[in-house]
């Protein structure tokens, strides 16, 4: 993972704070960051976070519930009182549902749960930054967007509102087909030429099967993108709100 990282409105990189007292987890967390681009500032409990904030004024923060001096939440409000606006994304061992719950009830904008992927860890950051009107990804080639819905072409990771998705390389094929197109209706016998490279010939199912297959993990829950056009074919939009 290597980036330019999402800038502010003065082009300025976006500040984030990592609070964590597990050295290793916040070790790694700080260094991903800086890779990418962000300002990083980080501290390893609640009253060395909360003097952080105070200097650095973090846009977002990655706040650990389990901390030595207080819990995450107790941190948390008291962010919230200086500044409102920051995005907060707890990191937590905890998954129960009623753990997940107080962690939003409290104010938190989102959550990952211990052990996670760093890949998770950005991608929900950069939705939350991006979903506050804080910054926008820096376009970059091979990023592609439609909507809420990202791929990074050369690193093969499909987003949607910040979430990960795991497409199978024939999935990620005629996501990829659909998104280059979009808003343009593309007939069944278009796809199967461009994704599977062969010459449509009966084979209508496939296109259909994997359609449905890309349906369950993009639109699932939320506006649909993936639209049938009848007798036509299928076209991607943004979903509607």
């Amino acid at each position: 993972m290597t980036g330019t990282g999402p800038r502010r409105a003065d082009g300025t990189p976006v500040r984030v704070l990592v609070v964590d007292d597990e050295p290793d987890i916040r070790d790694v967390l700080v260094r991903m960051l800086r890779a990418e681009g962000w300002a990083v500032a980080e501290a390893a409990d609640g009253t060395a976070a909360l003097a952080a904030a105070r200097a650095v004024r973090p846009d977002a923060v990655i706040l650990d519930v389990m901390l030595p001096d207080m819990d995450g939440f107790a941190v948390l409000r008291e962010l919230r009182a200086r500044a409102p606006e920051v995005c907060v994304l707890f990191l937590t061992a905890r998954d129960a549902v009623e753990d997940r719950v107080a962690g939003i009830t409290a104010g938190g904008d989102d959550y990952v749960t211990k052990p996670f992927s760093l890949e998770e860890v950005l991608a929900r950051l950069n939705g939350l930054v991006r979903r506050a009107g804080i910054a926008r990804r820096t376009a970059r080639p091979g990023l592609l967007t439609v909507g809420d819905l990202e791929m990074d072409e050369s690193a093969r990771e499909v987003t949607r509102g910040g979430d990960l998705i795991d497409l199978t390389p024939t999935e990620f094929e005629l996501l990829r087909y659909l998104m280059r197109n979009a808003r343009h209706v593309l007939s069944k016998a278009q796809i199967l030429g461009h994704v599977w490279n062969y010459d449509f010939g009966g084979e209508a199912h496939v296109v259909e099967l994997y359609i449905s297959y890309l349906r369950k993990k993009i639109d699932r829950d939320r506006p649909p993108m993936i639209q049938t056009v009848r007798g036509v074919g299928y076209v991607l939009r943004p979903g509607a709100a």
